[in-house]
């Protein structure tokens, strides 16, 4: 719509003349959806009620998130009485722009006149924070919602020049930094904020989350005491406490704080389900499909239950529960991300009836979704892993580094058997399991960001110039920061797939570590990516063709780790391990430098927490179904398979 014309019409619509509103904007533009919601606004001036919230629909189709679409949905259920769809219309729009005044106003007027005073007192804090910004704060809000990142930042920068130390000019340019996946930048500028005005509770949620997303998980549980400390009986500091403490895996702590809140607040479902991941990593598998089930009940909406049960591998959906996911996809006001989760959960619910066709189409249906929200960019990770071999094809093995023995790194794809590896070790008297640690993932990040004109691939040249003593620094830093994580073993494991990437850095930094990479079959491997909803940070895995890509290129690389480290990396292909269990796990010891134990041919009778979604399969003797489940779906991979190209065949190490 050219820019005269929709000031014209909005013109007519702020001085009530729907008719001629309608008019002005005729049948042009008729599938853009600013065209569409205008047109809804008009039908609704008009008490044409149906007319627009069936144009409203159309928004949606074309454009998921459109706040302002959602926030007329509201107008329109309010009008109509239809009070609990127009709550979740407002409360969809606010979710995708906080700067929608009229949104948290909708709300609180349906909550004070259906006297839920509690629930309405809930928002008085975020319509506070709109009330008290700056114009100009607002407008950056509003157009960051939109999608509109770097004029956002110019917004947010412009403002900032002239108030240097405005608290929430601050914390919207970190909210900038977040989508931009400036991380550093997003944790400095909160940091700062918090060092500024200590007292600002909405300011200390945000750092804790950043915090969280960073993997620095000790410093999050930090801040997240303190808010509960003061104020004990906090739903919100009680609830962000027993997380953080969660995923520091002290699950008894948590599991009390997250009971302690639902008697406060029975049924609550992100509580609920948030419950129900603690007593699944530690092997309540049916305590946590009832925390599940009753989060999935009749008149919620919590997509996340519905996938963590598709996640439990054992578990099998009713037809009653195929019937009320798909029902939910036809909510109006379904929230993106509880859309992909319950088309995941159909992928699974479909899969176990096996009706292959319908199962793939849910799943490439949420993956479509995902990848529409993502900056992955395949030719990006590419150039990142040619520069890896670049790098020490000129610098060569480090002779370097901390000299500590004590990790041993199980990397390479995920769903490539890691987790199993993991249980066998851990198993061993000598060996601490721990998680998918962060912390060579954030000296990556420190690197990437160190020189200040930031290039995307500063990091790994920046490696080349790192001294001796700074080598053996980064060293000694990941012992000491891996720490909490450990129990009293020698050794002890980080098993982030994602770690293979930074073989170089790691052999730099700590040249005695021991390195499994843990193999898979590439179609069995890429396709259970495929229909894996992972929580984060597995953005290839969100097309076939990507997956395809991102496998062949670990094939490269990691066959040039094998190059450059010959024999001080174990290749270990989970099919191998199927097969002749007692044979690998003699050679896995025999590598790591440990004295045989029957308890590591026995793991599934390892009691500790996993986090992963294998976490049943490993707590059961060798799981052998599983190791070919792509031939089903094969119809559906021949882009799969076009993309692996010759890593399709050649996937062992060369």
């Amino acid at each position: 719509m050219e820019t005269e014309q929709y000031n014209e019409v909005r013109r007519a619509i702020e001085t009530r003349e729907y008719a001629r509103a309608l008019t002005l904007l005729g049948d042009a533009n008729g599938d853009d959806a600013d065209f569409l919601y205008l047109k809804a606004v008009c039908h609704r001036g008009l008490k044409q009620f149906k007319l627009a919230l069936e144009t409203l629909d159309q928004v949606h189709k074309r454009q998921p998130k459109h706040a302002r679409a959602f926030q007329e949905r509201g107008h329109v259920l309010k009008t109509l009485g239809h009070f609990d769809l127009a709550l979740s219309a407002y409360g969809r729009a606010t979710q995708e722009n906080p700067a929608l005044h009229a949104s948290w106003r909708g709300q609180a007027e349906i909550l004070l006149s259906q006297g839920r005073q509690k629930e309405a007192e809930r928002l008085k804090p975020h319509m506070q924070r709109l009330a008290d910004l700056p114009a100009e704060l607002v407008y950056a809000l509003d157009i960051l919602s939109q999608g509109f990142v770097g004029k956002a930042e110019q917004a947010c920068r412009a403002f900032l020049k002239d108030h240097p130390h405005h608290i929430e000019g601050m914390r919207l340019l970190a909210s900038v930094a977040e989508k931009m996946n400036v991380l550093d930048e997003a944790e400095f500028l909160l940091e700062s904020a918090v060092v500024f005005e200590p007292k600002n509770i909405g300011l200390k949620i945000d750092y804790v989350g950043i915090l969280r997303k960073r993997q620095k998980l000790l410093q999050a549980q930090q801040v997240a005491a303190e808010l509960y400390q003061t104020e004990p009986d906090n739903v919100q500091f009680k609830s962000l406490y027993a997380i953080t403490t969660m995923q520091l895996g002290d699950y008894p702590t948590a599991l009390t704080l997250f009971d302690e809140i639902l008697e406060q607040f029975p049924g609550e479902p992100v509580t609920l389900t948030s419950k129900g991941h603690a007593l699944k990593t530690i092997g309540y598998s049916d305590q946590a499909i009832e925390c599940y089930r009753e989060a999935c009940r009749d008149g919620v909406i919590h997509g996340e239950a519905w996938q963590s049960l598709a996640n439990l591998k054992t578990f099998r959906f009713e037809d009653s529960d195929i019937q009320r996911m798909e029902s939910l996809l036809t909510v109006p006001s379904l929230r993106n991300q509880d859309r992909v989760y319950l088309l995941f959960g159909l992928g699974k619910a479909f899969e176990d009836r096996k009706d292959f066709d319908r199962a793939f189409e849910m799943y490439a249906q949420g993956n479509q979704i995902k990848k529409q929200e993502s900056r992955y960019k395949a030719e990006h990770m590419t150039e990142e892993f040619a520069e890896q071999k670049r790098v020490f094809d000129a610098i060569g093995k480090s002779h370097g580094g901390f000299q500590s023995p004590d990790p041993i790194f199980i990397l390479g794809m995920p769903r490539a058997g890691s987790t199993l590896l993991e249980q066998i070790l851990s198993s061993h008297s000598l060996v601490d399991g721990t998680q998918e640690l962060p912390n060579i993932l954030s000296i990556v990040h420190q690197l990437r960001t160190r020189n200040k004109s930031f290039d995307r691939l500063n990091y790994p040249r920046v490696i080349a110039d790192l001294e001796p003593g700074e080598l053996e620094s980064l060293g000694r830093d990941y012992i000491d920061s891996t720490q909490s994580y450990r129990q009293q073993a020698p050794f002890f494991i980080d098993k982030m797939p994602n770690n293979f990437r930074h073989i170089g850095l790691i052999k730099a930094i700590l040249p005695n570590a021991k390195i499994i990479d843990a193999r898979r079959h590439p179609l069995s491997c890429a396709f259970s990516c495929f229909k894996q909803l992972f929580a984060e940070g597995q953005e290839f895995s969100y097309s076939l063709e990507d997956l395809g890509q991102y496998y062949r290129d670990y094939v490269d690389l990691m066959n040039f780790w094998h190059r450059l480290f010959p024999g001080e990396i174990l290749h270990v292909q989970y099919e191998d391990v199927v097969e002749n269990l007692d044979s690998e796990v003699n050679r896995i010891l025999d590598y790591c430098g440990l004295p045989f134990e029957q308890s590591c041919i026995e793991y599934w009778n390892t009691e500790r927490a996993v986090k992963t979604p294998s976490s049943e399969q490993v707590r059961q003797p060798i799981f052998r179904s599983g190791v070919e489940t792509w031939q089903r779906f094969e119809s559906h991979l021949e882009e799969l398979k076009t993309a692996l190209g010759p890593a399709l065949e050649n996937y062992r190490p060369s």
